[in-house]
């Protein structure tokens, strides 16, 4: 049996869900936390510490979830939002450079390429192509832990130990691991995951970690009323004085339903042993693997289960019509960017993986 109960989600009936790294299938028991959420909502005054409570204990379940105090956790809409924050933050000189792949998420790179900084491209799986790209100006390696692309899973402690050498930070997008992999935040100095994957929450909200050990002077260069400390009405004569923790990360009221939203998920994550959702998703991906490759059938992402993550991609340019014709058998996989990817998580069955097979050689 899968460690998730699929019964919990609403996936569609009749269909297999596969897509787990485009969007997950919503908690049953969501419904519950909205109307929750709804009712806390309207307590007039009473509504906000009940609400603001709700978001400090998410910050704690979040910083246990990846191995880190709550302190270290932030709330922002967008894995894009909170890399905003930090390349605004910082203080960029000519001839400061990033090391990233050429193939890195847009939410990582765009904020920077914006901002005018030097980007050079590596192949961030090779640590030593990582460190021959890097040099003293070089200001931040930045990374997914699992390529949202070809599904190859980064080591993060050799890239840590370029970045140290070359006097660098580290920056992970956890997008495509945290929710089905074990997470050791501190790895990285700054790092941020969205919720509505594997994390079985919610667009609209997303964990943003600050390393306060490694980073501990960081400050983001703008601010709201939610990010600065609260003393009652502000004195703005004065210097204004920014939240001690990671919740400056927090400029206005965080995603308050997606906060409710993700206590419903978090209470299921936390009910399976990581270690056992990561074999079980493991296990999955290496048997579709193989059944690949059994029938030919091309595929990016490298067989070593010490180099995969939970996506299985296969490039080819009618990637849409075929993801689409698989629909039509009730196989719900995921294109995009000119390869199919199936997503497992916690709620597949091996079971499932005959009809996968089966729609797509067919849609082939």
């Amino acid at each position: 049996m899968p460690p998730f109960d699929p019964t919990l989600f609403r996936i569609p009936p009749g269909t297999v869900h596969v897509c787990a790294g485009g969007e997950t299938p919503v908690l049953k028991a969501q419904a519950a936390a909205f109307d929750r959420y709804a009712a806390d909502k309207s307590m007039g005054p009473a509504s906000r510490p009940r609400l603001d409570d709700e978001a400090d204990r998410l910050r704690a379940r979040l910083g246990a979830f990846w191995s880190v105090g709550a302190d270290g956790i932030g709330l922002v809409s967008s894995v894009a939002e909170g890399m905003s924050i930090l390349v605004e933050s910082l203080d960029w000189r000519p001839g400061d450079n990033v090391v990233l792949a050429a193939d890195e998420y847009p939410s990582v790179v765009a904020p920077l390429a914006l901002r005018g900084v030097e980007l050079r491209l590596a192949d961030t799986m090779d640590a030593a192509a990582v460190a021959a790209a890097a040099d003293a100006r070089t200001r931040m390696i930045a990374v997914s832990a699992v390529s949202m692309v070809d599904g190859r899973r980064h080591d993060l402690a050799a890239l840590r130990r370029v970045a140290d050498e070359a006097g660098a930070m580290l920056v992970v997008d956890f997008t495509q691991a945290s929710g089905w992999m074990p997470i050791e935040a501190a790895v990285a100095d700054f790092a941020f995951s969205a919720c509505y994957k594997w994390m079985l929450g919610i667009t609209g909200i997303a964990v943003a970690y600050w390393n306060r050990a490694r980073q501990p002077a960081w400050a983001p260069g703008t601010a709201g009323w939610y990010s600065i400390a609260n003393e009652g009405r502000p004195d703005w004569t004065r210097p204004v004085t920014l939240r001690a923790d990671a919740a400056r990360f927090t400029r206005g009221n965080p995603s308050h339903a997606g906060v409710y939203a993700m206590h419903a998920a978090m209470d299921l994550l936390e009910a399976v042993p990581q270690a056992a959702v990561a074999a079980h998703v493991t296990a999955l991906t290496a048997a579709l693997l193989d059944r690949l490759a059994s029938a030919g059938i091309a595929c990016s992402t490298p067989r070593d289960p010490a180099r995969h993550g939970a996506n299985v991609c296969i490039p080819h340019p009618r990637a849409a019509a075929i993801v689409a014709a698989m629909a039509g058998r009730g196989v719900l996989a995921w294109n995009g960017r000119g390869r199919i990817r199936f997503s497992f998580h916690g709620y597949n069955d091996a079971a499932e993986l005959d009809r996968v097979m089966d729609a797509l050689t067919k849609a082939l």
